[in-house]
């Protein structure tokens, strides 16, 4: 039996697709998994039009020489993107040839966003973008979990009350059955020196699965769905950073504490007062003589692509470093100091043979050969003529074949042949792209434009943009390219356009393909499509109710632990050479051009014709407000005219201006946006829900299509319904008030401030270096203003003379680059600013007459409950005696916090910080954070905030 799910150009993809189908085939049941697998070995389809400069020509046809004489396999688990040792796994992967997997557990939801305003589930698929990107370089396939980053977290325990412990480890267990690695690795041992809660669990999970995975009676649900039970041989953690000090503590940088030295060790179930020994360093530092580059430097390019947490990473110079690792556990011999993670395991194509149970002489026989071939490319590789291998790497891919067969009309066990057959389909792939790069083919599929370029400049204009989205019924054209620039003519078998979903998609070739492409030539087929009437749409295949829910629920399961759902188009050209059939495949792109960046080829997506969206999701409306307004974004994809209607579902009694809203659009890309005026009956406190619906073609849409990303990043849809939960609140501002915003990034304080019925200036660099600020009551600065915004910096002093003058300055939390005495007078963030991160922490009043809690709302307790994810970031160290430090709060065996509202009169006005994360709060509509956002921003008409009424006798230390 032969599977077709092989043909593709990622190894990730037959990993998945033959731990599934041989499963599958082994228990009898083979048609529903197999179909299965196909359609996960189109979601791991190469998503990028070509490779990086590193798997290019030479260096990438080296690379997968060096991939070829081994099978060394290795998965490494983490907690989000960005924690993953690069340099590590560019050593294995580009170094060594491993095959390298990455595990994360979650997509990092809940972190910061340096680059856009998007935050929780569309920072999430931003963040799964970046850590793809960085993949590239690191030279491994990725898998996800599906538990949710619900914000910086400082227990272990936290962690898996809000996930589930059976949830994590089933995922990792999973990914480990899929992947089948020698070895697993992480970043963090499962203690309290990783930091972060997300991190201690990761490193858990990455012991406990290695010992899990490979029995049948732990999570049998997935044996039952086709995956075979898989025992790693070893096991392995990165030994903490943080030094022991002489008093036999260790650091901890969530609580910012030195704890006692105490680890646990999962494997062993076994308790140690020592910091784990380290077994094996991976020298990092060391150079990849193809690349010219150390694996450090390589795993930190990666690194820097992850943009939306670190703006940009930096490039260190080369220097000799390594980075240690100790061992949990192994299921071979190992000394207790090692030369690499593989020692004692036979990691040559002949090891292969220790998965055979029976007689294996035939499969020593068919290693051997397949071996010899690869040592005669190996032999013969000269980066100036790839074309030398070729020959004994046609050989190679028609040996593994062969032996193929024989594994599956053998009579080894089904267990043996299963184990032995996805050790050959990994290998089979490996040979079909290196023989595609050794004979130097190309291919591609790309939208075609609706017009090709014309007139005498035609040839210098380059690409020329397409549409990015298709939508139901759309006709278009895809053009399909292939390139021989060897020094052999190669047969065509056959080209085609496909689609992954399985719908009554059109797909027609406009010519036949040549029967072969001589050396220098190149070929180019056309094929006519439509899109289904009923596609289906290219969104993330998972979702949650709510920001609260701490996991995804999966619209789609067979995607489990994956990337994305499939792309909706791929196109395959079959080749031979010298008997040896081989493919290449890729996933249809467009065109887009982005300023700063040029033309940049992203997958075809397919989604609705019109999106509609509401903005923010949710929205104080004052009890005492006649009526309230908020907006509704539409947009169209339709390629020409789209003519429709917006309608609003409100409760029951509420009326809105306008009833309905006719749109019209043009063209592809035009949007409309309208502002309703809501009239409600009867408002309370409470919550209430509003829907939107855009009627367009005799179908209803209600959900919102928006590509997430930025210039750099490839684009990828984020989808929420189309709704508003406007939130009643008892919440009063000061008449007449004039607020001007500045922002940082990833906040959106002016709609909350619109909610208010405050009108809000968003000022602009030229504002705040020669503008008239003494007409704002009150300046608010986004968050993390002063480590994105130099400008800001550069006016501080302006900013300054303002409060002087009588303004109120009401700074945002900020990072440690604020530690410059930005303030009236000196206070320091500390080099690791504090946070509280349960937003249940009990909030104490330190001054409760404050004018801050008093005008115009009567601030209490209950304004700090329902918050979301934190307390806030940032808190304060040490402030100067002039600060007024306002209230304290603290997470568990933390020390009190009293940094987290400060207040200082400073000339004749206020100076605020605050590290309460208001900005979290607005957008998810909890009344609290209006009521204090009221009151902050109303001080200079409050009548009781003279200087007198905030002095404090409170001491002005920690």
């Amino acid at each position: 039996m032969r599977f077709h799910i092989i043909r593709t150009t990622s190894i990730a993809a037959v990993a998945v697709a033959v731990a599934l189908a041989v499963a599958g085939f082994a228990a009898g049941h083979s048609d529903g998994l197999e179909e299965n697998a196909a359609q996960r070995e189109y979601a791991t389809l190469p998503s990028n039009a070509m490779p990086i400069d590193l798997d290019r020509g030479g260096a990438g046809l080296s690379r997968q020489l060096s991939m070829l004489r081994t099978r060394a396999s290795l998965l490494m688990i983490t907690a989000h993107p960005d924690d993953e040792d690069g340099g590590m796994l560019a050593a294995e992967s580009r170094g060594l040839g491993a095959r390298c997997s990455l595990m994360s557990l979650n997509r990092g939801e809940g972190g910061q966003n340096a680059m856009t305003m998007d935050l929780y589930d569309a920072l999430g698929i931003m963040r799964t973008q970046e850590l793809l990107t960085a993949d590239r370089y690191y030279g491994v396939d990725q898998y996800w979990g599906t538990v949710i980053d619900y914000g910086f977290s400082k227990t272990r325990e936290e962690a898996l009350e809000k996930w589930g412990y059976d949830r994590v480890l089933s995922d990792v267990v999973r990914v480990v059955r899929m992947t089948r690695p020698l070895v697993i690795t992480s970043v963090f041992v499962g203690a309290p020196t990783d930091g972060h809660g997300n991190h201690q669990v990761a490193g858990q999970m990455a012991q406990e699965a290695y010992l899990a995975a490979g029995d049948p009676n732990r999570f049998p649900e997935q044996i039952r769905q086709g995956l075979r039970p898989w025992q790693p041989l070893k096991v392995y953690a990165r030994v903490p950073f943080f030094a022991p000090t002489k008093e036999g503590t260790i650091y901890d940088y969530a609580t910012d504490k030195y704890v006692p030295i105490r680890f646990y060790d999962y494997v062993n179930k076994t308790w140690t007062s020592k910091t784990p020994a380290t077994t094996v360093t991976i020298a990092e530092g060391k150079a990849d003589p193809a690349a010219g580059l150390t694996y450090a430097q390589i795993g930190r390019y990666g690194w820097g692509h992850q943009k939306s947490q670190n703006g940009g990473g930096t490039i260190p110079q080369p220097a000799l470093y390594s980075a240690p690792y100790h061992r949990y556990g192994s299921r071979v011999e190992a000394g207790e100091h090692e030369e690499s993670f593989f020692d004692g395991i036979d990691i040559s194509l002949m090891g292969i043979v220790s998965l055979a149970h029976g007689d294996t002489a035939f499969l020593k026989r068919g290693l051997e050969e397949i071996n010899r071939k690869v040592e005669d490319a190996s032999e013969r590789y000269r980066p100036g003529s790839p074309a030398s291998v070729a020959p004994a790497l046609a050989d190679g891919l028609k040996a593994v074949r062969s032996l193929m067969r024989e594994v599956r009309a053998s009579n080894l066990d089904e267990a043996g042949k299963s184990d032995v057959e996805f050790e050959m389909g990994v290998k089979e792939k490996q040979f079909e792209n290196a023989l595609a790069m050794a004979l130097q083919l190309s291919f591609d599929a790309v939208v075609a434009p609706e017009k090709e370029p014309a007139g005498p400049f035609a040839a210098f204009g380059g690409a020329i943009s397409t549409f990015a989205v298709a939508t139901p019924g759309e006709a278009f054209k895809v053009d399909t390219h292939l390139l021989n620039q060897g020094q052999d003519a190669i047969g065509i078998e056959d080209v085609e356009v496909r689609s992954t979903d399985g719908k009554d998609w059109k797909i027609k070739s406009e010519h036949a393909a040549e029967p072969s492409l001589a050396a220098g030539k190149e070929l180019r087929l056309n094929f006519s499509l439509s899109t289904p009437r009923d596609p289906v749409f290219t969104k993330p295949y998972y979702t949650r109710p709510n920001d609260e829910q701490p996991y995804y629920d999966l619209t789609e399961d067979q995607y489990r632990n994956l990337s994305t759902m499939p792309y909706p188009l791929f196109a395959t050209a079959r080749f031979t050479y010298r008997d040896a059939s081989f493919d290449i495949r890729k996933i249809v792109q467009t065109n887009q051009r982005v300023e700063g960046i040029g033309i940049q080829e992203n997958p075809l997506l397919v989604g609705p014709p019109i999106s509609v969206s509401i903005s923010p999701a949710a929205g104080a409306v004052p009890v005492t407000a006649a009526s309230f307004t908020f907006t509704c974004n539409l947009r169209s994809y339709v390629k020409g005219p789209a003519n429709g209607v917006l309608k609003l579902r409100l409760p029951v009694g509420w009326k809105s201006t306008p009833p309905e809203h006719p749109f019209s659009f043009t063209r592809e890309g035009d949007a409309d946006t309208v502002t309703f005026e809501v009239t409600p009956h009867g408002m309370k406190t409470g919550r209430y829900e509003i829907h939107a619906d855009a009627e367009y073609n005799g179908n209803t849409y209600h959900e919102e299509y928006r590509l997430v990303g930025y210039a750099g990043l490839r684009p990828y849809p984020y989808c929420r319904a189309a709704s508003y939960h406007a939130v009643g609140v008892d919440v009063k501002t000061a008449a007449g008030l004039h607020v001007a915003f500045f922002p940082g990034t990833g906040d959106d304080v002016p709609r909350a401030l619109q909610d208010l019925g405050v009108p809000v200036q968003i000022l602009a660099t030229g504002d705040l270096e020669s503008g008239e600020l003494s007409q704002y009551d009150a300046i608010v600065l986004g968050v993390r203003a002063y480590a994105v915004r130099p400008e800001l910096r550069e006016a501080n002093n302006r900013l300054l003379t303002y409060v002087k003058n009588g303004g109120v300055l009401l700074v945002q939390y900020n990072l440690q680059s604020f530690d410059r005495d930005y303030g009236p007078y000196p206070f320091t963030l500390g080099q690791n600013p504090q946070k509280v991160v349960d937003e249940h922490s009990v909030v104490r009043f330190l001054e409760p007459e404050s004018p801050v809690f008093t005008w115009p709302n009567k601030i209490t307790e209950a304004d700090f409950e329902g918050w979301d994810e934190e307390r806030g970031h940032g808190f304060m160290d040490t402030w100067d005696p002039r600060y007024q430090p306002l209230v304290e709060t603290h997470d568990p065996d933390q020390k009190p916090q009293r940094g987290g509202l400060l207040l200082a009169h400073y000339g004749q006005g206020i100076y605020i910080y605050d590290a309460f994360a208001l900005y979290r709060q607005l957008p998810e509509g909890v009344p609290g954070a209006y009521r204090i956002l009221a009151n902050l921003i109303s001080l200079r008409k409050n009548p009781a905030a003279s200087r007198a009424s905030v002095t404090s006798q409170l001491p002005a230390a920690k």
